[in-house]
């Protein structure tokens, strides 16, 4: 049987998962408003578990807390998403090497069927289905790293970008589906380390560096 602690622990939980894919999947805008009675109303719940989610995400940068108590997704500045965009290009190439010797043909098959579903959502213009279509696309590869420190530093700097991140989806939707997924793939069928860590860094910091171009 739960007991009350318990209980809040597993709202707690709930909340806090479902908040931090909402994030990192672009679901919210940047700087957008959150009200903990808000929040509470949705999931059925006290403040209580709302705040502790709430007080974790902020601790990952993925929401931000003014002197007055507002609580707001993230709105990073441009020196901001370039130093993010620089953290993704030494995480990612690494991750990637990484996986590259145990990433097997089924895996690179699977990589392929969801890049197929990344280009169905800008064909759609489907923002959350890009952005989480995206993130499959290289959380798929970096699993099998077996690096869980440094993939787990890799989705705290997706989560802080996610908001960030939706606003490349209208320029996805102009020219189409990413082109490095292509160069990523021909790379681990090809067992070509530089070739992948060169692709993985460009598809990681093109997008971002045409967001802090303006």
């Amino acid at each position: 049987m739960l007991t009350p602690r318990t209980d809040a622990g597993a709202a707690h939980e709930r909340i806090y998962r479902a908040m931090r894919g909402r994030i990192m999947h672009g679901e919210l805008a940047p700087g957008q408003a959150l009200t903990l009675r808000g929040m509470g109303r949705e999931f059925g719940v006290s403040m209580t578990p709302v705040r502790e989610a709430m007080r974790r995400l902020v601790a990952e940068g993925a929401l931000a807390l003014s002197s007055s108590g507002r609580v707001t997704t993230a709105e990073p500045s441009a020196e901001r998403v370039e130093e993010l965009a620089a953290l993704r290009a030494l995480l990612e190439p690494e991750l990637g090497a990484r996986a590259l010797p145990r990433a097997h043909l089924a895996l690179i098959d699977r990589m392929q069927t969801i890049a197929g579903h990344n280009a169905d959502a800008i064909a759609r213009r489907d923002a959350v289905a890009y952005m989480r279509t995206n993130l499959e696309f290289h959380r798929t590869l970096y699993l099998r790293a077996q690096a869980p420190a440094i993939l787990a530093m890799a989705e705290t700097v997706w989560l802080q970008l996610g908001p960030t991140m939706r606003m490349l989806h209208a320029r996805a939707a102009r020219s189409g589906p990413p082109p490095h997924h292509r160069t990523i793939l021909a790379a681990l069928r090809a067992g070509d380390e530089p070739g992948l860590r060169l692709a993985l860094r460009a598809d990681v910091t093109q997008g971002l560096r045409h967001l802090i171009a303006g």
